[in-house]
């Protein structure tokens, strides 16, 4: 991702209705599946701005942010989180067995990961034996937009696809919806029209300023949060999956 893009997403991550939204449904999905939430060992694999680490999985136990980007390493310390580490997900410089939770949200959709199997394999390598997993990555390739440019997406995933892949690394997994299933009719259009009419100055969809219509945006996708943590929602515009180890 464009450097100039993690200091858009410091700046709204955490007033922008997608981050609040996601982390509501992240959050209600980790409470109903993992039974113990304390004095964990955490890894965010992937940890962009560290908007996560400090909202969260605040007050769960010690948090390791790791991401690729320097630049959005330095902005995780303006946010006054440590520890970090720079270095891929792909090739973690941890010992086996470290981590009782792992989240990698929005991470293996990116160009920046090279091998997407090898990296669900290697966090699993560094899952303690009763340690989970919560992935979130974007749903359906054809869904593809401006957006997606900007960001550097090199793939997105269907349910079905999530799931083989957890399995293929030796995961066993407990749950996999798609979310965001509410406000999908209207970014379909909105890909529709961009293929039609595309912008002339493509930037990413974080730029865009919603408003009072932020607040509304909020409160529809925070409705998905209990049943996403129980149901298979059928369609939607990320995938979310919590697995363990076999």
């Amino acid at each position: 991702m464009d450097p100039s893009e993690y200091d858009v997403m410091y700046r709204v991550e955490d007033s922008h209705w997608w981050y609040k939204g996601m982390a509501a449904i992240s959050l209600s999905i980790i409470k109903n599946w993992i039974p113990d939430l304390q004095n964990l060992n955490i890894l965010d694999a992937g940890c962009g701005t560290g908007a996560s680490i400090r909202s969260l999985l605040a007050g769960w136990g010690d948090t390791l942010g790791i991401d690729l980007s320097n630049k959005a390493l330095q902005l995780c310390r303006a946010r006054g989180i440590q520890p970090l580490v720079q270095a891929s997900v792909c090739d973690l410089p941890i010992a086996g067995s470290t981590f009782d939770l792992i989240t990698s949200l929005d991470v293996l959709y990116s160009a920046e990961v090279p091998d997407t199997a090898l990296a669900l394999k290697d966090l699993l390598r560094v899952l303690t034996p009763e340690g989970h997993l919560l992935l979130r990555v974007p749903a359906y390739n054809w869904l593809r937009g401006s957006h997606d440019v900007i960001v550097h997406t090199a793939r997105r995933f269907t349910r079905k696809e999530v799931i083989s892949l957890l399995d293929s690394a030796g995961f066993t997994i407990l749950h996999v919806t798609y979310v965001n299933t509410l406000l999908f009719p209207f970014v379909l259009v909105k890909r529709m029209i961009e293929r039609i009419l595309p912008p002339r100055n493509p930037g990413s969809e974080l730029r865009i300023r919603f408003g009072k219509l932020n607040t509304i945006l909020t409160a529809i996708l925070s409705l998905e949060a209990p049943l996403a943590s129980k149901y298979q929602l059928p369609f939607g515009l990320s995938v979310v999956a919590i697995a363990r180890r076999k």
